[in-house]
C-alpha cells in the first residue's frame, strides 16, 4: 500500500493516491473476514473498517513522501511547464512546498477515512457472500 501510493503520487501527482483506498480498503476488509473468519458479520464489518484504516494510515508516509519529492522537483521554476503554457507567473518554491505539503496532509485524511469505510465495505461483502453458512463455533473437548 505504502509503494502503490508513493509511485502513483510521485508519478503523477498526490491526487491520484486518492484511487488507492477503492482497492487497498475494500480488499483489506474483506480478507479480514476471510482470515478472521468473525462469529457475528457486524464483527466483520468492524475488523474491516479498523483494518482499512490501518491499510489507509500505512499509505499517509507515503504521500508525505511523495509530496516531498514533488516539491523538490517543482521549486525550479524551469520545471512548471504548464504555467508558461498558459502565460501565468512562476510560483515562488515556499508556494510550491506549502501546496504540496498540505495536498499531501488532506489526501492522507481523505485516504484514511476512505479505507476506512471501504475496509467496512469490504467487511460486509464478504459477510454477506458467507451469510449462508452457520457461524463458527467453538469444539467443546470431552
Amino acid at each position: 500500500m505504502f509503494l502503490l501510493v508513493l509511485i502513483a503520487a510521485i508519478g503523477l501527482s498526490p491526487i491520484c493516491a486518492l484511487c488507492v483506498p477503492l482497492l487497498g480498503g475494500t480488499l483489506a476488509g474483506y480478507l479480514t473476514g476471510v482470515f478472521e473468519g468473525a462469529v457475528r458479520p457486524s464483527e466483520v464489518n468492524k475488523r474491516g473498517a479498523f483494518a482499512g484504516l490501518i491499510a489507509g494510515g500505512i499509505a499517509l508516509p507515503g504521500n508525505l513522501i511523495a509530496s516531498i519529492a514533488n516539491s523538490l522537483l517543482l521549486q525550479n521554476p524551469q520545471y512548471q511547464p504548464f504555467h508558461r503554457l498558459l502565460g501565468m507567473p512562476v510560483i515562488e518554491p515556499e508556494v510550491v512546498w506549502v501546496a504540496q505539503l498540505c495536498l499531501a496532509c488532506m489526501v492522507g485524511l481523505m485516504n484514511l477515512l476512505f479505507s476506512a469505510g471501504l475496509g467496512f465495505a469490504g467487511g460486509a461483502i464478504w459477510s454477506s457472500s458467507h451469510s449462508d453458512q452457520p457461524p463458527l463455533s467453538n469444539p467443546s473437548i470431552q
